[in-house]
């Protein structure tokens, strides 16, 4: 059994909020993940993989033009998550694939990505395609009253 690889369709969302839900711990609503989902698809600076297997999502990837003053534009990668009863089969590497094949077709030449401290067994796949870790970093959020 084979997996495909394409851009997501609006109709994926309700898969993507599950992995998101089951698989990176993100309880979010899937009406949610609709709009962003919709959003992201009519934008030209964003592309959202998934990877199907079986004529099922089993996994999806979430990236964006990162431009900033004080660097050439990179590729961002805002989520990658992959169905548990589907990992160890290539999936999270070949959705990477996507990322960087339609990085190289806009003459970007780097990729960058944030990975929560604990995610271990995220960083060492991270590492064995080819991406090193530079830094570690606190995230500050701040919630604004209406």
């Amino acid at each position: 059994m084979g997996t495909e690889i394409r851009i997501a369709v609006e109709a994926d969302y309700e898969a993507i909020a599950r992995i998101s839900r089951d698989d990176l711990g993100y309880d979010c609503a899937p009406a949610l993940v609709r709009e962003k989902l919709r959003r992201a698809l009519q934008s030209e600076r964003e592309r959202v993989f998934v990877a199907v297997c079986g004529g099922e999502v089993a996994g999806y990837i979430h990236a964006e033009d990162y431009d900033v003053l004080y660097f050439e534009t990179m590729k961002n990668i805002l989520g990658l998550a992959v169905a548990a009863n589907h990992r160890r089969k290539g999936i999270g590497t070949k959705l990477l694939g996507a990322v960087e094949d339609w990085a190289r077709e806009t003459g970007v030449r780097q990729i960058r990505l944030n990975s929560g401290i604990t995610r271990r067994g995220a960083h060492a796949f991270y590492r064995a395609n080819g991406y090193t870790d530079e830094k570690e970093q606190k995230r500050f959020i701040k919630t604004l009253e209406a």
